[in-house]
């Protein structure tokens, strides 16, 4: 179904395509929301969908990708697989003409990626990546103020996120086949975060702790700027960081605390000012926030988010292509390799 064929007297109707935990949190989200059922899930394991679909109330389970993007009661697909599954799961069902928000790290590389927008572009069927921070309305707040001026001229963007680690040599963040490594797990946030605000980087920079499987564990990002701006970016699957962000400019800071990327509140820091807290009630949590972007863009007949655009999402994956290039983390998808995948970014760029 492409974009503007959903009804516009009731619910829009979610296909959530496979059973763990980001698709739990998602479901749940989406089930609060008065104009938003979910009505069908799909795994390839048939027993794990029917378990899914009876935990939340859902009438159809199918045991495969293709009998979902097959159901003519879905209006739009919910991709939840992990990173190595993306590019698959999300060209089937652009292929059968079903919009999708697609969970981030978007693909595995930037080929991966574009290939996805190319399809979605031929198509004319809606496509979104799942960053719900760019639709968290203090996020929104923070850019407009920032592009306002009110700190003056960015000079210094610095966000982390980590988690507590050790994780086993089996585990998915440790296997290089399924995307493994800190950088498109968790330094996805920062990296969006940075480029939601100064663009795309001129020259990429990195250092991490690699495991003995090939994926990264530990990673600085070092991001800068023809302007003289600088981002100063970290993500690890080795302990847990404050999960913070900062955005310095020549005439002032806005801070913003612990989960930076999905915040209820920001201070800003004007030069000779008491500092002014910011918030932004919208009645929506969480994943709700992208969800409901997604539907108006349905109703409206948009094929692309202003929020989240196709071309800041193929951005971020050059730089994140970029980042492994400089820490050595290849994968088996990186064909050709990663440099020659992102000639068209920052990866060919010193």
């Amino acid at each position: 179904m492409a974009a503007g064929q959903v009804v516009q007297d009731r619910a829009v109707r979610w296909g959530v395509l496979a059973t763990g935990g980001i698709a739990a949190r998602f479901t749940a989200d989406v089930l609060e929301m008065a104009d938003a059922e979910v009505v069908a899930v799909a795994s390839r394991d048939d027993a794990s969908a029917r378990e899914f679909a009876g935990r939340f109330g859902i009438a159809r389970a199918h045991g495969d990708w293709a009998s979902l993007m097959a159901d003519e009661e879905v209006d739009v697909v919910y991709v939840a697989t992990p990173h190595s599954a993306h590019r698959a799961a999300t060209g089937l069902a652009l292929a059968a003409g079903k919009p999708v928000l697609c969970e981030k790290a978007f693909t595995l590389n930037a080929r991966e990626a574009g290939e996805l927008v190319s399809l979605a572009r031929e198509r004319d069927v809606f496509l979104m990546e799942a960053m719900w921070t760019y639709c968290n309305p203090v996020i929104l707040r923070l850019a407009e103020l920032v592009r306002d001026g009110a700190i003056g001229d960015v000079q210094t963007v610095q966000a982390d996120f980590g988690i507590q680690g050790p994780f086993a040599p089996e585990h998915r963040l440790r296997d290089p086949a399924l995307g493994g490594g800190a950088v498109l797990d968790l330094g996805v946030y920062p990296v969006s975060f940075a480029q939601l605000l100064l663009g795309e980087p001129d020259r990429v920079h990195a250092d991490a702790l690699i495991s003995p499987e090939g994926v990264d564990l530990n990673t600085g990002i070092l991001l800068g700027w023809d302007s003289g701006a600088t981002a100063l970016l970290s993500c690890s699957v080795t302990g847990e960081t404050p999960r913070t962000a900062t955005v310095t400019g020549t005439t002032g800071r806005i801070e913003v605390p612990a989960g930076f990327f999905d915040p209820e509140r920001f201070v800003l820091h004007r030069s000779g000012a008491e500092p002014e807290e910011f918030t932004a009630a919208s009645g929506l949590r969480g994943m709700q926030h992208e969800a409901a972007e997604v539907m108006r863009c349905l109703r409206a007949g948009e094929t692309e988010s202003p929020l989240v655009p196709l071309d800041g999402t193929l951005a971020v994956m050059r730089t994140l292509d970029a980042v492994r290039e400089r820490v050595g983390v290849r994968f088996p998808v990186d064909e050709p390799p990663v440099s020659e995948s992102s000639a068209s970014g920052p990866a060919d760029r010193i």
